[in-house]
Parts: structure tokens; C-alpha cells; sequence
């Protein structure tokens, strides 16, 4: 085995270039300022992605978890508009249908959704599960339209919401 070395020893004292300090203390702000600003904009995208897709997922739940339970709540309403035998019937998919879409509403949000479009996801969640529960005790017509008014009241919020959100 082979060792090899240098060592040299330099005399003298250390001094500073008085006309390059400035040049290379300013070239370390810019390069600090520049990795900040980089930094900052890398995670200013990462969370508008992180937003899109919280929009993208609670609003396309909404959207397509609704279309049934207010089909079935149009088909209680039928049935009970016309005193049909077969109310009974109805009651129950109407219940699971409001009761689906408020659950699945309700899972497809994150913190990374916009507050007032949070807002809005919880109205329908509300209003979606106080429509079942309308539904269930078979409420009459002074209790149950002004709790279906405030279903189609959130729906309609939230889904306008869902469309300025995607404009964005």
C-alpha cells in the first residue's frame, strides 16, 4: 500500500478585495432572492393543483350523486301527490339516495377546497340529509317543500360555485 501526500504551507495574511465584496454580496442576495421566489412559485402551483383537484372531486360528486337523489325524491313526490299505493315504496330509495350522495359529498372534500365551495358542499349535505329525514317521517307538504326549497337552493349554489371554480 501507497500513501501519498502534499502539504503547503502558504505564509501571509488574509485580506478582503475591497472593490469585489460588494459585487459578490450582492450576487448572493440575488441568488437567495431568486430560490426564494422559485421555491414560493413551485409551491403556489402545487397548491392551486392541490385546489383543482379538490374542486374536481367534490364538485363531479356532487354533480352526479345528485341526479339520483332528486330523482328519487321526485319519485316519492309522485307517489305522494297522486296517493299512490306505492308509496311506501319510495320512501326508502329516496332516503338512501339522499343519504348516498350527502356521504359521498361529504368524503370528496379536503382541506385543499375552497372555503366558500366547502361552505356551499356542507349546505348540500345538510339540506340533503334533512330532506331524508323529511322523507322518512313521511313529513307533510308545510314541513317537506321548504326543506326540498332548500335542497335545490344548495345544489344550485354549490354547482354555481363549481362552475366559477373551473373558470378560475
Amino acid at each position: 500500500m501507497v500513501v501519498v501526500g502534499c502539504s503547503t504551507v502558504t505564509s501571509g495574511t488574509a485580506q478582503v478585495d475591497q472593490d469585489a465584496a460588494p459585487v459578490y454580496r450582492a450576487s448572493v442576495s440575488a441568488s437567495i432572492a431568486a430560490s426564494i421566489a422559485s421555491s414560493s412559485a413551485r409551491e403556489s402551483e402545487r397548491q392551486a393543483s392541490l385546489t383543482r383537484a379538490a374542486v374536481q372531486s367534490s364538485c363531479e360528486t356532487l354533480s352526479t350523486t345528485s341526479v339520483e337523489a332528486i330523482s328519487k325524491v321526485n319519485e316519492y313526490v309522485d307517489a305522494y301527490n297522486n296517493n299512490s299505493p306505492g308509496l311506501g315504496s319510495k320512501v326508502d330509495p329516496a332516503v338512501d339516495a339522499l343519504n348516498h350522495s350527502a356521504d359521498a359529498v361529504s368524503r370528496s372534500m379536503s382541506d385543499a377546497l375552497l372555503p366558500e365551495l366547502r361552505d356551499a358542499m356542507n349546505g348540500w349535505i345538510d339540506a340533503a340529509r334533512a330532506v331524508a329525514t323529511a322523507v322518512a317521517g313521511r313529513y307533510g307538504p308545510d314541513e317537506f317543500n321548504p326543506a326540498v326549497r332548500r335542497l335545490n337552493e344548495a345544489k344550485t349554489h354549490a354547482l354555481n360555485l363549481c362552475d366559477a371554480a373551473y373558470r378560475r
